[in-house]
């Protein structure tokens, strides 16, 4: 597929099958075209309609397939539900293919390749052969090396490469492979320095696993995922029914049937034989490395067919071998500390006798306000915190917006070895920027939530920049900020008509030219200056009670006002951003070009207005309506492209329909597409019988009154409404109760006086994105398009367009509530 062929992930990943064994089946390809699928078979005299009734008639067998059904009927009800329907499978008593020869052969070993990658990115991959681990899943050998290997704390190799300055991030396991053989590999990023010291970097894995070796398996480590591991699966999350069963029928071809539930959580064997068996191949003679980079670019000599991937692969010289083989141990390489953040109090806190049905401010300063929901539901030993620090400071202009961004890198990358441990197990937590401010994030099991929080406020408030790693993030963020060329057209449309709407937004251009301006003195005068003057607003939800959620968020306000002159915002320092309001009967088109990828781009966006009750539930109804017949026409019978998106665009309490088509066709023969379809509907929701309309009806109020399956994503729910200044935490049952009063009238009323392309009050905003690569639609001429299909009023300049619209106004709280933020008199 063409949109795969940009993609450095795909490219990649056929480049290794490329230069495996010609002859093994390993050797093809994943994703097919035109060229495969119809040129290629034609030449070749290959009917490929024939060649797939032939691979259906010989695999298509029910003794090779696994069935799962989740439901709420009985067990009964369920296997009379699908007997019938799928007994008719023949049994033809066939063996699942197992390849247990590998794709490396002996001479393809000590290899390493040098290849350019579309975006700008450097990367070491360090692969290793290994046989198929599937069978081992109660000892997890594989599990208990990548631990170690992949692990991020004091005296691991990212530890290490991140001191040289040569890295910042490290992965290291299996890799998905076909039954009979596998793949183990290390893949770090690299810095600009760290790219000069390939080399050193493979020594440094070797000299690690050296270490371990010569400590040899250590029955303390499984006993720590082992607990781990049976912690998560007693107090697992409910997980969307479509996921978990994709994933137990998966479990069902490789786990026998009494382990399908458990087999990926429960450590009952300890082998520590297998340990030594399987890292006893990891050495230089049997290692294969790809390096990725822009730096080989005029190197390369040669290029992988279906992708078109340059690469040059060469021999590792045996002096190399030998000093690898010779590596020894580095002093720095040592064995984790044990994970002193493993829960050990599971207790359910007895519920308040107040306990509410939504969340309730508990607490309300000029600094702080708190929100505050103990768990009735779940009723798990878990709990999540959220902090919005608000400051208007974080998004003044492109420089500071930059030094936000920094500070949050930074930040997390300082705490991040100490803290990998609490993530093991199962306490995790986030520090991001936003248009407001910082928001922090911890979630998981509460029984040591509060030493986390304790070390993350101590740490934020006595921040120390180290000067290296400073400069890396720097670099790191500049080249994010140039790869956001490279990313698939519907993300370059999806992120303009965003800039084109929001009241206040920095391009990525303008954030770019202000990256010379970030330097540490800046960044050290700017901390102190956001963390001392802000607003925070926090949400404590879960296994906690009212005094816990107290003594929780006096630890972040202790930390800020004790290290820092902390002063409170003023109400109107808390305003949220607003949207753009398009004028009645407008038709406006921007358009930009990519030059990376072969297939353009356009998002149609028809603005609907203020968010409300009956304006939202008659978008939705009318979304829900078209979304199969979008995809089915656009996609499927027209075939316009692989990407087909229908939807609502909610931003800044302003909402629409917005359909997204990614194609080879230029977006305004798409436009007239997507204008046609829109005028079907009108005679599709007509002609549609009341009990269809009823269906739709019902289909989007289960889907709304869905309770979530996870504490998080009630936790979500409850934010999302916070940080938006909506505070309906009832949402779901007033909208439906409201939705379960439209007629099909009321749907074909809203579309004629919205949506209509002779509606009077329609609000129509294109982007489209114009492919000028290779082929690309930009390269086709004009005049395919007949004339009556004009781009409306073209928009040259994003703030003259800005500059003369207005805005709308914010969407008024649900509830009665006061303005939070300083209360001061006139």
């Amino acid at each position: 597929m063409k949109k795969n062929i940009p993609s450095d992930v795909w490219r990649l990943d056929q480049l290794d099958k490329h230069i495996s064994d010609p002859q093994h089946p390993y050797n093809t390809f994943g994703t097919g075209n035109k060229h495969t699928l119809v040129t290629l078979p034609k030449t070749n005299g290959i009917d490929v309609r024939e060649k797939l009734l032939e691979f259906h008639d010989k695999w298509y067998s029910s003794n090779i397939m696994c069935l799962a059904v989740l439901g709420k009927e009985t067990l009964d009800e369920l296997e009379e539900m699908v007997v019938n329907l799928f007994s008719v499978v023949e049994n033809k008593e066939i063996e699942p293919p197992v390849w247990k020869t590998h794709p490396f052969k002996e001479d393809q070993f000590k290899a390493k390749v040098y290849v350019s990658p579309v975006k700008d990115v450097r990367n070491l991959n360090i692969v290793f052969p290994c046989e198929d681990l599937t069978e081992f899943y109660k000892s997890a050998p594989g599990h208990y090396i990548s631990h170690l290997m992949g692990h991020e704390g004091p005296g691991s190799i990212l530890s290490v490469l991140k001191a040289r300055g040569w890295s910042s991030n490290l992965v290291a396991g299996s890799k998905p492979a076909p039954r009979g053989f596998g793949f183990f590999g290390v893949a770090v990023d690299l810095t600009e320095e760290g790219i000069n010291h390939i080399d050193d970097i493979v020594k440094l894995v070797f000299q690690y696993l050296n270490m371990l070796k010569k400590e040899g398996p250590q029955k303390w480590v499984q006993d720590e995922n082992r607990d781990i591991g049976q912690m998560i699966f007693r107090f697992k999350d409910k997980e969307s029914p479509r996921v978990y069963i994709s994933s137990l029928v998966h479990s069902l071809q490789e786990y026998p049937m009494e382990n399908v539930l458990n087999a990926n959580y429960m450590l009952t064997e300890w082998k520590p034989e297998l340990i030594e068996e399987i890292w006893s191949n990891f050495v230089p003679d049997r290692v294969r490395i790809a390096v990725i980079g822009k730096k080989f670019e005029d190197e390369l000599n040669e290029e992988e067919p279906w992708y078109g991937t340059r690469y040059k692969k060469v021999s590792i010289p045996e002096e190399t071998i030998k000093n690898w083989n010779e590596a020894g141990l580095c002093p720095e390489l040592r064995m984790p500390e044990k994970n002193e953040f493993i829960p050990t109090d599971f207790h359910l806190y007895p519920l308040d006798e107040d306990v509410t049905e939504h969340p309730v401010i508990i607490e309300d300063t000029a600094l702080t306000r708190v929100w505050f929901k103990q768990d009735d539901q779940f009723l798990l030993p878990k709990a999540n915190l959220m902090f919005d620090f608000v400051s208007p400071l974080a998004y003044l202009d492109p420089l500071n917006c930059n030094l936000t961004h920094m500070l949050v890198q930074l930040f997390r990358d300082a705490l991040n070895e100490y803290a990998y441990a609490a993530e093991l197990a199962g306490l995790k937590w986030e520090l991001i920027n936003t248009k407001y401010g910082l928001i922090l994030g911890i979630g998981g099991y509460n029984n040591k939530q509060h030493i986390l929080l304790e070390k993350i406020m101590e740490k934020l408030t006595n921040f120390k920049i180290d000067p290296k790693r400073f400069n890396i993030c720097k670099e790191n963020y500049i080249r994010n900020l140039k790869n956001f060329s490279a990313e698939q057209p519907y993300q370059h449309a999806v992120y303009y008509l965003t800039v084109l709407l929001t009241e206040h937004s920095w391009t990525k251009q303008e954030l770019l030219a202000a990256t010379d301006q970030i330097t540490i003195e800046r960044l050290e005068a700017f901390i102190p200056q956001i963390l001392s003057k802000m607003h925070i607003e926090s949400l404590v939800h879960g296994n906690v009670n009212k005094e816990k959620a107290l003594q929780l968020v006096h630890i972040v306000e202790d930390h800020l006002t004790s290290s820092l002159n902390m002063s409170p915002l003023l109400p109107r320092q808390l305003l949220l951003n607003r949207e753009l309001k398009l004028e009645d009967g407008c038709h406006y088109s921007y358009e930009v070009e990519n030059n990376v990828h072969k297939s353009s781009c356009i998002e149609l966006y028809y603005q609907c207005g203020l968010q409300s009750k009956e304006n939202n539930i008659k978008l939705e109804l009318f979304a829900q309506i078209v979304q199969e017949p979008c995809f089915n026409i656009l996609r499927t019978k027209e075939q316009l492209g692989y990407i087909v998106f229908s939807g609502i665009r909610r931003s800044n309490g302003v909402q629409g329909l917005r359909i997204i088509v990614q194609s080879d066709r230029h977006p305004t023969y798409l436009d007239t597409r997507i204008e046609q379809f829109l005028e079907n509907m009108m005679d599709y929701i007509k002609e549609m019988s009341e009990e269809e309309f009823l269906r739709h009806r019902e289909a989007l109020a289960a889907q709304r009154l869905e309770k979530p399956k996870q504490l998080s994503t009630q936790t979500n729910r409850y934010w999302s409404e916070i940080t938006a200044q909506q505070y309906h935490f009832d949402r779901a049952n007033v909208e439906v109760a409201y939705l379960r009063t439209l007629t099909k009238n009321d749907i074909i009323d809203f579309y004629n006086e919205l949506l209509s392309n002779t509606a009077a009050a329609r609000k129509k905003l294109a982007v489209q994105v114009v492919s000028m690569a290779d082929g690309g639609a930009g390269k086709v001429a004009e005049k395919e398009y007949t004339p009556e299909n004009n781009k409306g009023s073209v928009i040259d300049d994003i703030t003259v367009f800005k500059s003369s619209h207005e805005m709308h106004p914010l969407v008024q709280p649900y509830i009665n509530i006061t303005r939070k933020g300083n209360k001061c008199k006139l």
